[in-house]
């Protein structure tokens, strides 16, 4: 029985006895804020690290309603008429009369050469002709007085007071004469033609400018000397200065040859400045150049533009929008809203569509709404036009992330 009691005393359960208290609370807080801090260093992180990206600008959908882009490139402003201006013959520059950024018309003189023995050559020239002349005035005076002898003799022959043979001696002078005298003139041919050649040669120490058009590059100065050909050893000039008529300026593009069949010539187009991203420059596709570049698997396209402004500048970059004609939108239709940008630049976020815009050397996260497909481009909203967003956004980039800009 007492081992009964107990038994039944170590089962009883005592209401007084504190039970310590349980350590499950603190594990689970300790490891939320391990959790928590695992997130702001992985955030932190993400938005310290640098991601090497590509920029495309936001553009607004054809205001006109009568085309939409099919395709979108990007090339350089390049000039159709471009000429590094030089000497034809070697020589020292004695005047350069150009500066960069001069306008300069057809013709005008851009340099001189040092042009003593040219001036000496041509001075030479020009005596050699006169002397030629005044020996044609001898020979033609001659000539004359001979055939004057010859109509005497003859008449003296008539009258029986001179033989035959005079009239032939005055006949042999009369034709020797003519013939030196024939030989004097060509010599004047002769001699004017080589004052010709000199003053050709002095005329080449002028430089002159071929068209008009704006100096973008002055090559050398007084001093230097200039040659039509490389001379080597560094310190012969091949150039004056590069011409470059603004008139002829245009884009030139590399398409993907996969996508090549939806350029046409003659199609319209649009072109955006990367130094002027909200201004639109209308164009046209002057010519698919026939042949395609194996190693960028690309074709060379030439679109030209129909506004001309001195804003645009060789080797500028550029983006252009191949249109597509379309029939025409009555005038009451409403314009579609947003902007295009390339489907690859829009991706999920926490199942949300989103873009990264381009701000400073940050990626800013932007919420946009998805619209109607255009082409390669596609129509979305909540983000502004002519804003520059990142092309291909990783997978690892998140609001805030550093980013550089692919060269």
């Amino acid at each position: 029985m007492e081992n009964k009691g107990e038994l039944l005393n170590q089962l009883r359960i005592d209401r007084n006895k504190i039970e310590p208290p349980s350590r499950a609370p603190w594990i689970v807080a300790v490891i939320a804020l391990v959790l928590v801090a695992i997130a702001a260093a992985w955030w932190w992180v993400s938005a310290q690290r640098s991601f090497e990206v590509s920029a495309v600008t936001a553009i607004a959908p054809s205001a006109s309603g009568s085309s939409a882009a099919v395709l979108q490139a990007t090339g350089y402003v390049t000039a159709r008429r471009q000429a590094t201006v030089s000497a034809q013959i070697t020589g020292t520059l004695s005047e350069v009369l150009i500066e960069e950024g001069e306008h300069v018309d057809a013709g005008q003189v851009l340099a001189r050469l040092e042009d003593t023995a040219q001036q000496a050559n041509l001075a030479q020239a020009q005596a050699q002709v006169a002397q030629a002349r005044a020996q044609v005035g001898q020979f033609q005076a001659r000539l004359d007085q001979a055939r004057r002898d010859l109509l005497r003799q003859q008449d003296l022959v008539g009258r029986k007071l001179v033989s035959k043979q005079a009239v032939e001696t005055a006949q042999t002078e009369v034709d020797t004469l003519a013939a030196q005298l024939t030989a004097q003139q060509r010599s004047v041919d002769l001699a004017s033609a080589q004052a010709r050649s000199a003053q050709v040669q002095l005329d080449y120490t002028t430089v002159r400018a071929p068209f008009a058009g704006v100096i973008i590059a002055k090559a050398a100065q007084v001093g230097e000397i200039v040659s039509p050909l490389s001379a080597g050893g560094g310190f012969t000039r091949t150039g004056v200065g590069t011409i470059v008529d603004m008139d002829s300026l245009e884009i030139e593009v590399d398409v993907n040859e996969s996508y090549i069949n939806r350029v046409v010539p003659d199609a319209p187009a649009e072109a955006v400045l990367d130094a002027y991203q909200d201004w639109t420059i209308p164009a046209r596709v002057i010519a698919i150049i026939p042949t395609a570049d194996r190693g960028k698997a690309t074709v060379k396209v030439r679109v030209g533009l129909e506004q001309k402004d001195p804003r645009i500048l060789p080797d500028m970059g550029a983006r252009v929008s191949f249109m597509e004609e379309k029939t025409a939108t009555p005038a009451t239709a409403e314009m579609p809203k947003g902007v295009l940008l390339p489907g690859s630049a829009i991706v999920q976020r926490n199942g949300k569509s989103v873009v990264f815009a381009i701000e400073g050397d940050r990626a800013v996260l932007k919420a946009v709404v998805p619209g109607q497909n255009m082409g390669e481009l596609r129509l979305v909203e909540g983000i502004a036009n002519a804003v520059q967003v990142v092309r291909e956004p990783p997978a690892e980039m998140q609001d805030g992330s550093r980013i550089t800009l692919k060269k």
